[in-house]
This record gives C-alpha cells, sequence and structure tokens, in this order.
C-alpha cells in the first residue's frame, strides 16, 4: 500500500484550491464561476456481475493513493455549488485489466452535475481505437454540497453504469455488466475563487472501510473552526506566514484527545499550511477525507472511531495535495479504560 504522503508527492499535478486574494467578489445567488482547482477521489472496481474485479491503475497526473482511491486533478470547468451545478474536467486517466483481456483506458473524464445529479463522460480507447460515451450515471451523495469560503465539497456522489457504459464493460471483459450497476461513490473538491460570509464546513466524507475511522451514512461533521479561508488572505500577516508555508515550513498536527474509547469522537487540528491549501486527513495511513486551510493555515477535522477500532495506537495524518508537506499524530484506543 502506498504512503499518502507518496502518493501526494507523486500528484505534483494536483491542483490546490486556489484562496482568494484582494478581490471582495460575492455568490451571484446561481451564477457560474469558474473552478481554481482542486481534485476528484473515486475508487471504482468494475466488479462484473460474476464477482470479478477489474485491476484499475492510475496514468498521471492523476494518481492512485493508499485504500485503492484514485485522486484526478481537476483541469478546468465551472460551478454554481449553491445550486448543485458543476460541469468539470478532470486530467489523469484509468487503465482497466483483467485475466484475459486486452487494456481499456479512460480519460478525459467529465463531471456535470445539474442540481446535484448528472453523468459522468469519459474518452474510451482499445486496441487503438477510441469514442467518447457517457460512461455512468451520477446521483446526489449523503448530503448537500459543502459550500465554503472558495470552494466546495461533494461527498460520496453516487456512480452507475448506463447502458452504453455496461455494454462498454461487457464487450472489452467478456463478463456480465448492466445498466445501473453500482461503482464505488466520488467525492470532489473544487475551488471557486470567491468568498462567502459563512466559516467553511467539511461536509460527510465517501464511504470507506477502516479500522479508526469512517463515516457512517447520514453523519454529519461539525464546522472546522476555522476562520474564513477566503479572505483576506493575500494581506498582511497571514499572506508572509502563507509565503513562509510555500518555501518549505513544515507543519504541525494534534489531536484533542490523547486516548478515547472505540465508537468515540475525535478531532485532528493542524497549523503551517499554506492558506486555501487543500489537505487531505489520512486515519491509519487510509486517505479518508479533504479540508482546505483557513487564511491563517490552520485546518480542522471531527472524524468518528468506529465501535471496531482494534485497541492500541492509531494514527492521523495530515498532508498537503500539491506541497509535499505532512504530519502525523497519534492516539490511543482503549478497550474497558478510561480515556483522556
Amino acid at each position: 500500500m502506498n504512503r499518502p504522503g507518496a502518493a501526494a508527492t507523486a500528484a505534483g499535478a494536483l491542483l490546490a484550491l486556489l484562496c482568494q486574494g484582494a478581490a471582495t467578489a460575492h455568490d451571484g445567488g446561481g451564477a457560474p464561476r469558474e473552478v481554481s482547482g482542486g481534485f476528484a477521489s473515486w475508487d471504482p472496481s468494475f466488479r462484473a456481475s460474476t464477482g470479478t474485479d477489474a485491476t484499475v491503475t492510475a496514468g498521471a497526473p492523476a494518481v492512485r493513493g493508499s485504500g485503492g482511491r484514485t485522486w484526478f486533478p481537476v483541469d478546468g470547468g465551472s460551478a454554481t455549488p449553491s445550486d448543485g451545478d458543476a460541469d468539470i474536467a478532470l486530467d489523469g486517466s484509468i487503465r482497466l485489466g483483467g485475466a484475459g483481456t486486452d487494456t481499456l483506458t479512460l480519460d478525459r473524464l467529465r463531471l456535470r452535475l445539474d442540481g446535484g445529479t448528472g453523468t459522468l463522460r469519459v474518452r474510451a480507447e482499445r486496441a487503438g481505437e477510441s469514442g467518447d460515451l457517457t460512461l455512468a450515471e451520477v446521483g446526489t451523495g449523503a448530503a448537500a454540497p459543502n459550500v465554503r469560503s472558495g470552494g466546495a465539497t461533494w461527498s460520496g456522489l453516487r456512480v452507475s453504469l448506463t447502458a452504453e457504459g455496461a455494454a462498454l464493460l461487457t464487450r472489452w471483459s467478456g463478463r456480465p455488466y448492466a445498466a445501473d450497476d453500482e461503482l464505488a461513490p466520488l467525492d470532489m473538491t473544487v475551488g471557486t475563487g470567491t468568498s462567502g460570509p459563512t466559516a467553511p464546513q467539511d461536509g460527510p466524507p465517501g464511504q470507506s472501510d477502516g479500522d479508526a475511522s469512517s463515516s457512517p451514512p447520514g453523519w454529519t461533521d461539525t464546522p472546522n473552526g476555522s476562520a474564513d479561508a477566503g479572505t483576506d488572505v493575500d494581506t498582511g500577516a497571514d499572506a508572509g506566514a502563507g509565503a513562509g508555508r510555500e518555501a518549505g515550513e513544515s507543519p504541525s498536527v494534534a489531536v484533542d484527545r490523547a486516548s478515547l474509547a472505540a465508537g468515540e469522537g475525535q478531532r485532528v487540528t493542524g497549523e503551517g499550511f499554506a492558506p486555501g491549501e487543500v489537505v487531505l486527513v489520512a486515519i491509519d495511513d487510509d486517505t479518508r477525507y479533504q479540508a482546505v486551510a483557513d487564511a491563517s493555515g490552520r485546518v480542522a477535522r471531527d472524524f468518528p472511531v468506529y465501535d471496531t477500532a482494534t485497541e492500541g495506537a492509531h494514527t492521523v495524518r495530515l498532508y498537503s495535495v500539491t506541497g509535499g508537506r505532512e504530519a502525523v499524530a497519534e492516539f490511543t484506543v482503549l478497550v474497558g479504560g478510561p480515556a483522556s
């Protein structure tokens, strides 16, 4: 399994959400805004009805991270997060392989949402031939898009094959796929370069298996406690601090509780990131969440510790998508003992 820090370094082309500068524009109440970077993360296994998984590898600048998720940098588009609308191009590709099959490459991914639902289009390449198609229908996730200053996050978007997507996979693999077959949920974070009146809040991430944490359906985070990520980022002391961080200053990270019982909640806080920087959160080296640093370079994230978490030491790692900066904190899960 790849360490998420190494995956982030390999994904040097992944774009961080660009923070708001001196501009003071506000959300126009339905007016599309050009996106200023971001990423999508997805972990499709392309399991056929026979139970056979395809082998999935990532093509640059996409990168395959820990837990099997593939991270695609945003390559342009527009979004109106308050309306649930987006038209986003994703860079990179995924290559599908399997026993007795040739390679099927899916690239030029484009996610279009209208009111929270839409389509995922791709270009498919196989044996020297290529063509564009609508691979999947996309449905709403467990919560509305989380609109924050300077960007927004869609979490747990449902992805299911279209008839032409199923036909493509059936022809390629020789195994049965059908329309409406569910693929893995997709998460996407984009920057919009806008400033808003509300403090940033992180919505529920996509589904993920694991020991120490994962978000059950319907679970909602509390606000991250940070200042507005898009306000006055490029002015005053905060801008100077951000420049220093971009030059290589190491971030710091801490957890609220050094020890706790399985089934309880934990909070991680990081400092020393660049304002507006996209920061990924990995629990026990499995990337689960994303956050955006506020104007002072601070991020915070609440996460649950599952009832099934094993007793002993666990880690939470914060690392930047593009800057190669990371920091790790440890906490202990207790079974039948006092927490602190």
